[in-house]
C-alpha cells in the first residue's frame, strides 16, 4: 500500500485507526509496567524466585525502558517511525510470549528486559507518527483520549491480573496476564501494517548517543542490582562493589552528557536550575510513590492474606484517585498555581501516607482493606498531583529549542526513578519483615515519608508557573 505522511493525505477514517493502533501500544505498555504490583507475590511464589524475584520483576522492565526511551525517539527519526513501530510491537510481542512460557526466575527477568527494552523503541513511535500524519484538528482530539485511555488501563490491568490470577484459567495462574499480549501482538503488527504511512527510511544524518545510553544503563544496572542483592543476601563485597560501579557510570554518564557532540539530555538544560530541581523532585516523588505502591500490594497479599483480587480491588480507591487527581491538574489547575501545585501535592501525599501509619499502628495485620479506603484515595490524589505537574512545571523556563530533549528526559527520569523506587522501598519492607509485616509496612512509610519530605525544599527552585504551552504529548 502506497501512503505518505502529508497530512493532507491521510483520510480522517485513517487517522482514527492510526489513533487507535497507537492506544493499543500505550495501553499494553501501562498494563504490562502495572500487573505485578499485584502479580509479583504468585509469580515468585509458582517459580520458587523469593524476595528476589519479587524485587526485580517490575523494575527489570522499567529499568530497559527508562535507559532506552531517551534513544528510541532518535532511532525513529534515523531509521524510520513505521519500521520501529513493527520492530517494537514484534518485539514486545515476543519477549511476552517468553514470559508467559518462562519455567524459572532468570528466563523471566531476562524476558522482562526484553520486554521493556522493545516497549522503548515502540511508545516514541506513535506520537511522532501523528504528529507527522494528523491534521492539527485531528491531534488535538488525539491528546484527549490518551488520559481517559491510560487512565483506563492503569486501573484496569492490576484488576484484571487479580481477577485472572484467581480465576486460575486453564490451570496457568498468572501467565494468561502475558500470554494475552500475544494476541493484541498480532493484531497490532497486522493492523500497523495495513494502515501506518510509509516514511522512507528514515533521516541517516540523525545521531544517536549509544555511549550515553550504554553508561546510564550499566549505571542503572549496578545501583538496582546492588540494592536488590544486597538487601536479600547481606552486604557483602559484590553488592557493595554494585552499587559502587553503579554510582561511577552515573558520574560518567553526566560527563558524557556535558562533552558529547550529541548527547542525549541538551546540556543547556543541565545548566538551568529550574529544569534540574524539577528532575530532582520527580526522581525523589516518583521513587517514593512508586516503591510504596508495590509495597501496598505486598502488604495486603502478604501481611492481610488477601488474595490477588480483592487486593487489586483494594487499590482501585488508590488509583481512581490519582487518575482524577490528574485530570483536575491538566484541567487547568498546574497552569493557574504552577510550582504551588506540587505543594499541595506532595503535602496531600503526605497526609494520606500518615494516615495509612496510623491506621497500621492502631490494627497491625488485623486491618481491613476497606479502612485503608479513605487513606489510599487521599494518597492516590497526592500521587496524582504530582505525576503531572512535576513534569510539566519542571519545562517552565525551558527554551522551545530544548523542549523535545527536556520532555523525553523527564518521561524517562520518570522511569528511571520507579525502577529505583520499586527496588529500594520494596527492599526496606523485606528487611524490616522480620520483625512481621506490620512492622515492616511501618518502617516503609517512614522512609517515604522522610523522601517525600526531603524534596520539598527543591520544589522552591522550581519554575513559578508553567509553560504556557505544553508539548505535543504532555
Amino acid at each position: 500500500m502506497t501512503s505518505t505522511t502529508e497530512p493532507g493525505a491521510v483520510t480522517t477514517r485513517r487517522m482514527w485507526s492510526i489513533l487507535g493502533l497507537v492506544l493499543l501500544a500505550d495501553a499494553i505498555d501501562v498494563i504490562d509496567g502495572t500487573v505485578t504490583n499485584i502479580a509479583a507475590p504468585t509469580i515468585a511464589r509458582e517459580l520458587n524466585g523469593g524476595e528476589s524475584l519479587i524485587k526485580w520483576v517490575g523494575p527489570a522492565y522499567l529499568l530497559a525502558m527508562g535507559v532506552l526511551l531517551l534513544i528510541g525517539g532518535r532511532l525513529g527519526d534515523k531509521y524510520g517511525q513505521r519500521k520501529l513501530f513493527l520492530i517494537g510491537m514484534a518485539g514486545f510481542t515476543l519477549a511476552s510470549a517468553v514470559i508467559g512460557f518462562s519455567p524459572d526466575p532468570a528466563l523471566l527477568i531476562t524476558a522482562r528486559v526484553a520486554q521493556g527494552a522493545f516497549g522503548a523503541l515502540l511508545i516514541p513511535q506513535g506520537m511522532a507518527i501523528m504528529t507527522k500524519a494528523f491534521t492539527p484538528d485531528m491531534l488535538a482530539k488525539a491528546f484527549g483520549l490518551f488520559g481517559p485511555v491510560l487512565g483506563i488501563s492503569a486501573v484496569g490491568g492490576p484488576v484484571l491480573a487479580g481477577f485472572i490470577i484467581n480465576a486460575d484459567l486453564f490451570g496457568l495462574s498468572w501467565r494468561p496476564i502475558f500470554l494475552a499480549n500475544i494476541i493484541l501482538g498480532v493484531i497490532g503488527i497486522i493492523v500497523a501494517i495495513r494502515i501506518l504511512p510509509r516514511d522512507g527510511d528514515g533521516d541517516r544524518d540523525t545521531v544517536v548517543d549509544g555511549w550515553g545510553s550504554g553508561l546510564l544503563a550499566v549505571a542503572m544496572l549496578g545501583v538496582l542490582y546492588g540494592l536488590i542483592e544486597g538487601s536479600s543476601n547481606g552486604w557483602s563485597a559484590v553488592p557493595v562493589a554494585a552499587l559502587v560501579v553503579g554510582l561511577l557510570f552515573f558520574v560518567l554518564f553526566g560527563y558524557r552528557q556535558r562533552t558529547a557532540a550529541n548527547p542525549l539530555i541538551v546540556p543547556s538544560l543541565l545548566k538551568n536550575r529550574g529544569f534540574t530541581s524539577g528532575m530532582v523532585v520527580g526522581l525523589i516523588a516518583f521513587a517514593a510513590s512508586t516503591g510504596l505502591f508495590f509495597v501496598l500490594s505486598l502488604f495486603l497479599q502478604e501481611g492481610l492474606d488477601a488474595n490477588p483480587r480483592d487486593a487489586s480491588l483494594g487499590l482501585v480507591p488508590l488509583t481512581l484517585g490519582l487518575i482524577a487527581a490528574s485530570f483536575a491538574a491538566m484541567g487547568g489547575l498546574v497552569t493557574k498555581l504552577g510550582r504551588k501545585l506540587v505543594f499541595i501535592g506532595l503535602g496531600v501525599s503526605l497526609v494520606g501516607c500518615a494516615g495509612v501509619l496510623a491506621l497500621v499502628y492502631a490494627y497491625g495485620t488485623d486491618l481491613s482493606i476497606w479502612a485503608l479506603v479513605p487513606a489510599f484515595i487521599i494518597v492516590g490524589i497526592g500521587t496524582g498531583l504530582c505525576f503531572t505537574t512535576i513534569p510539566t512545571v519542571a519545562l517552565g523556563d525551558a527554551k522551545p529549542e530544548e523542549a523535545g530533549s527536556a520532555s523525553g528526559s523527564l518521561t524517562s527520569i520518570q522511569q528511571l526513578s520507579s525502577a529505583i523506587g520499586s527496588a529500594a522501598v520494596t527492599s526496606v519492607f523485606f528487611m524490616a519483615a522480620d520483625s512481621g509485616f506490620a512492622e515492616a509496612m511501618k518502617v516503609t512509610l517512614i522512609v517515604v515519608l522522610a523522601a517525600t519530605a526531603l524534596s520539598l525544599p527543591f520544589v522552591t527552585l522550581m519554575p513559578r508557573k508553567a509553560p504556557a504551552e505544553q508539548p505535543p504529548g504532555e
